[in-house]
């Protein structure tokens, strides 16, 4: 249903054809507005629309927010960046444009309609942190000659925009720092842990960890992870200032691919790999002004989290392991 005192809206999704941006898509597109998913398809992909391609009020257009683009819209959910590492890093010139130029010409866009604007930040905001968990005054500690510095450093810009059009053109911003988020819809050659574990463990292949798999991440399911979006989206007074959105539970890595080995009963075997560079020691958000002043905090455990999305995985790969093991 559309939220109370909300009356249909359009709606443009920027990366809408990803991960996130198609289950954000279906949760607008339930409530009955009219949803404009734009996608230079990248990374996102069609199969991730099929369910939606027919219902009502529902358009893609193919298009790098890069480009400038002009459509009437009452509202903007910026998601449009490759998020993982292997993806953003394939072409970080244009990683750099995205969160930075693309920002910028949906900024306008809303300038142009008065549309509320929404941005998909991120936890690598933080970089490799030196305050544990992370709030959202923690400054960051990134490396802006990294492999990763046009991601980290491209999001840390593109807050910085959003702040500065709501302070000079009164624009009304929502900006969500987003922590590892998984389940169905990610691709299998995502790179990042859960997908590569997931992917590795039903095919039998050994699992690889990087460096002693000693580091932690914290994992938010994507259903909880969209409710978190919504609540920010439309909290009344808004919040113009950055909210942590995820799951504060805090696992190591090598703890999770021994949960994903016996979750898919694979016969995979763990090898260790050396650390990437910049690679995060421990991830783990503090979520108290999302708990606070969006009454927001996740619902779904891992193991049941963790269940949905290697069935996925089951349904989009050669089978190699027999089914999801049965674990209490």
């Amino acid at each position: 249903m559309i939220p109370e005192g909300k009356a249909r809206r359009r709606i443009l999704v920027a990366g809408g054809a990803g991960f996130l941006g198609s289950h954000l898509c279906e949760r607008l597109l339930r409530e009955g507005n009219s949803v404009v998913c734009v996608d230079n398809f990248s990374t996102g992909r069609m199969e991730n629309l099929r369910g939606l391609l027919r219902t009502d009020g529902f358009t893609v257009i193919r298009h790098d927010i890069v480009d400038p683009l002009d459509l009437p819209v009452d509202e903007i959910f910026n998601l449009a960046c490759p998020a993982s590492p292997p993806h953003y890093q394939a072409d970080p010139i244009h990683t750099m444009k995205t969160s930075v130029i693309g920002s910028l010409n949906l900024l306008e866009l809303a300038v142009r309609h008065g549309a509320r604007i929404f941005q998909a930040s991120t936890s690598e905001v933080y970089g490799d942190p030196h305050v544990h968990p992370q709030p959202e005054g923690y400054w960051g500690n990134v490396n802006s000659f990294g492999p990763r510095a046009c991601y980290d450093e491209g999001k840390r810009s593109a807050e910085t925009l959003f702040h500065d059009f709501h302070e000079r053109h009164g624009v009304d911003i929502r900006i969500v720092r987003i922590f590892n988020t998984y389940g169905p819809r990610m691709r299998a050659d995502d790179g990042r842990v859960v997908s590569n574990f997931i992917v590795q463990a039903l095919k039998g292949e050994d699992i690889t960890v990087y460096g002693d798999g000693s580091q932690t991440r914290s994992f938010c399911y994507v259903d909880d992870l969209i409710e978190g979006f919504h609540r920010l989206m439309y909290r009344r007074p808004a919040i113009h200032t950055p909210v942590n959105i995820g799951n504060p539970g805090e696992f190591t890595v090598r703890a999770l691919a021994e949960q994903i080995i016996r979750m898919t009963g694979s016969s995979s075997k763990i090898v260790h790999l050396p650390l990437p560079t910049d690679d995060p020691r421990q991830r783990r958000p503090d979520i108290t002004v999302a708990r606070r002043e969006l009454g927001w905090s996740p619902d779904i455990a891992l193991v049941d989290g963790l269940k949905s999305t290697i069935a996925y995985f089951e349904g989009q790969l050669p089978r190699s392991v027999g089914v999801l093991a049965e674990v209490s």
